[in-house]
């Protein structure tokens, strides 16, 4: 609620960490944690969430598109490279 209060949506919350565009790291794929992901952990649990460690963060990251680690010849990674609110 916090969150929300203060960015308006988590979505927002999320995508102020990549200011709106999304993060494209074909390495991605192959970790389990991005210093992005740490970073947005590190925040929400500072914020007082519990059970979202950087391997959390970054599989929600990576399923909601802001974080981008399709191969360019992927056939998602077209569709993972749109902006957000283009769909």
């Amino acid at each position: 609620m916090d969150i929300r209060k203060e960015f308006g949506s988590f979505s927002n919350y999320l995508w102020s960490f990549v200011d709106g565009q999304p993060m494209i790291d074909v390495s991605a794929g192959y970790t389990d944690r991005t210093p992005l992901s740490d970073k947005i952990s590190k925040d929400l649990k500072k914020r007082g969430m519990k059970y979202m460690g950087s391997t959390t963060t970054l599989a929600y990251l990576l399923a909601v598109g802001i974080y981008n680690a399709h191969e360019p010849q992927c056939f998602l990674s077209p569709e993972c490279s749109d902006k957000p609110g283009d769909r």
